[in-house]
């Protein structure tokens, strides 16, 4: 577990998180709440309503390693605050999934005054319901049920995929990674990790193949390696997206395999004390 406070969350982005002139005034905020304004803690579809503080926002993007590259989904969007921070201090695309025909509307005048609409917009919708398979970063403050109901889905997005969620994790998908702001508010990330299970051969000039029979719990592999004619047990097997590193006993000793998965091919490298050896993989 790493621990962070506000600012060092701040200074590893400090150049993306200066506030630009169309920061949100509190006159213009005023002037969006005219029609609708909504109370902490008021009641909405499956959860109440309890807006991220600012702080945490900042937190929860840095932590995803949010950059201008991304598309950002915040999931139950409120009143757009994490999708306006997206767009406005990461200069990513935003899109926020809101239930609440009201607070979409408020989410909408609170994008136009923070001048941006041309990156960032919230919508109507069911985060159950609409597809947001597009999005690199995906934030949620969400209950601990309604993150384990979105499993399936995320775990379908693309390998990479950063899940951020405030104070909740996901039933038996353990983090990645853990933060604690300020000693007291946790944030987890996930990143979707790839489909690694089966069979691999890997070759190499001048070498025999290296049999991998890989299992896979999320981004947990275990399993077994055929190396050098000796079949050896995986001691510990983590995938990061589609980044996998293997630790096992070869035939020259205690071996590092690591290596890139896309769909059924691999490119993989091992290391030991003796050097290193680049392989190109299938799955069978």
């Amino acid at each position: 577990m790493k621990t962070v406070s506000t600012l060092s969350c701040i200074a590893l982005l400090a150049s993306c998180l200066t506030v630009t002139a169309f920061a949100q005034s509190p006159e213009q905020r005023a002037q969006c709440e005219r029609t609708y304004a909504p109370k902490s803690g008021q009641s909405g579809k499956d959860v109440v309503w309890v807006p991220t503080p600012d702080h945490l926002v900042t937190a929860m993007l840095t932590i995803g390693n949010t950059t201008a590259a991304d598309v950002v989904y915040d999931l139950g969007a409120g009143d757009g605050k994490i999708a306006i921070a997206a767009a406005r201090d990461f200069g990513a695309r935003a899109v926020g999934i809101e239930y609440n025909e009201k607070l979409v509307r408020l989410a909408e005048c609170l994008v136009k005054s923070s001048g941006v609409a041309d990156k960032a917009k919230v919508i109507h919708g069911d985060i159950f319901v609409n597809d947001f398979s597009e999005a690199t970063v995906v934030t949620m403050y969400l209950l601990p049920e309604l993150n384990a109901r979105l499993m399936p889905t995320l775990l379908k997005m693309r390998p990479g995929t950063r899940i951020v969620s405030h104070s909740f994790s996901m039933g038996d998908w353990k983090p990645d990674d853990r933060t604690v702001v300020r000693g007291a508010d946790y944030i987890f990330l996930w990143h979707v990790p790839a489909k690694a299970a089966g069979n691999w051969t890997l070759q190499a000039s001048n070498r025999e193949p290296v049999v991998l029979r890989l299992e896979q719990k999320y981004q947990v592999l275990t399993g077994t390696v055929l190396d050098g004619g000796k079949i050896t047990p995986i001691e510990e097997g983590k995938l990061r997206g589609s980044e996998m590193t293997l630790q096992y006993n070869g035939p020259n000793g205690p071996t590092t395999l690591t290596g890139t998965i896309t769909l059924n091919q691999i490119s993989a490298t091992a290391s030991t004390e003796q050097g290193s050896t680049t392989f190109a993989g299938m799955r069978n």
